[in-house]
């Protein structure tokens, strides 16, 4: 594809304390071997270097645009914000976080996938999660193979929104910079990302998914560094994962699968769910992690059933009896993990006391 005849995309990155990382991404854009492409940084309120790093590259290459936010805005809500940052006159957008970066062909593989197939709304690759590539399972009945150089697939995005309420799609939707989206699909909505969940970025692709189509990469093409201490870790602690996936199910499976898909999807969903509850009753959660989950599941109009906690809590605990020593040493670590957490919530509350 020449220069004359490439679609504009916008790539963005939302950076707040990045220095660390910050000119690795960057210098990861700037090799790209696509060439039409406009770079928004949007710093939201940083204390560290991440301001003067943007701004040093931003006055190399007009190309790279800086942007400060007036206050802090909190993860989503700075997603949100950063993608109305797109150009009137880009067609494509994507992500790139301040600490991951880009392949040097990345942007050049999903555009191609994305111009030969007009319905494309969201495309996405294999990517590096530190030292391993995250799965994915692209071969569904509903994929249609383009083989060559660099294999891509083509699937429906309401048949792909199905697997994955199925679970049957593994790591397909990957993550935020591993994307590459449509940008008349974001401009039409008035909010793009879901600003209360940190599952956000997957209800956005099932919403896009619902009217456009899904193309596959069959590529390492980003690399998305772990990040300890970070949203990434609060998911970990918090379950955003298991959460995520019942939430949607709750918003979708209804509209996606027939009757009878959607009683027995919603038997393993729920059963999973109140697995991973029960696990957390004996951890001794604090109210911050049963509060989260409440709220986040009133949103979607479900509560908390204590029968099937109950229940859940009771199965666990026989599983725990029939392997005496794993449960030991199982729950010895929890315990020790929730004393921790009382500790430290004693100290932050002595702190503040006059």
């Amino acid at each position: 594809m020449n220069v004359e005849s490439q679609p504009l995309v916008s790539i963005l990155t939302p950076a707040y304390n990045g220095a660390e990382h910050l000119e690795e991404c960057i210098e990861s854009v700037l090799r790209q071997s696509y060439s039409n492409w406009n770079y928004t940084i949007v710093n939201n309120c940083s204390t560290d270097g991440t301001l003067a790093i943007a701004q040093k590259y931003a006055a190399k290459d007009s190309r790279i645009r800086v942007t400060s936010n007036e206050r802090f805005l909190r993860i989503i809500e700075n997603h949100n914000h950063t993608i109305r940052q797109i150009s009137p006159e880009s067609k494509y957008c994507k992500f790139v976080f301040a600490d991951d970066w880009l392949y040097p062909t990345c942007v050049e593989e999903m555009v191609r996938v994305a111009e030969e197939h007009p319905t494309i709304g969201v495309v996405s690759s294999f990517t590096m999660d530190g030292q391993a590539v995250l799965t994915n399972s692209p071969v569904s009945r509903a994929a249609v193979w383009h083989p060559g150089t660099h294999p891509c697939c083509f699937l429906s995005g309401r048949e792909l929104c199905r697997s994955e309420l199925f679970g049957d799609s593994g790591y397909m939707l990957g993550t935020m910079t591993s994307l590459l989206l449509r940008c008349d699909l974001v401009r039409k909505r008035p909010v793009f990302f879901n600003e209360p969940h940190l599952h956000a970025d997957h209800e956005f692709c099932f919403e896009v998914l619902r009217e456009a189509d899904f193309g596959f990469c069959q590529q390492v093409l980003s690399y998305t560094r772990p990040r300890p201490g970070s949203t990434s870790s609060f998911a970990e602690k918090f379950d955003v994962i298991v959460l995520g996936k019942f939430a949607i199910f709750l918003k979708y499976g209804h509209e996606l699968l027939d009757q009878t898909e959607y009683r027995r999807v919603l038997a393993i969903r729920r059963g999973n769910y109140y697995k991973s509850l029960a696990h957390n009753v004996l951890r001794f959660r604090q109210e911050t992690y049963w509060r989260y989950h409440r709220d986040t599941l009133l949103a979607y109009g479900y509560r908390i059933n204590p029968f099937l906690l109950t229940v859940a809590l009771i199965g666990d605990l026989f599983a725990q009896f029939l392997h005496p020593v794993n449960a030991f040493q199982r729950i010895r670590h929890w315990w020790s993990q929730a004393v921790q957490r009382l500790s430290r919530s004693h100290h932050v509350d002595s702190q503040r006391s006059p």
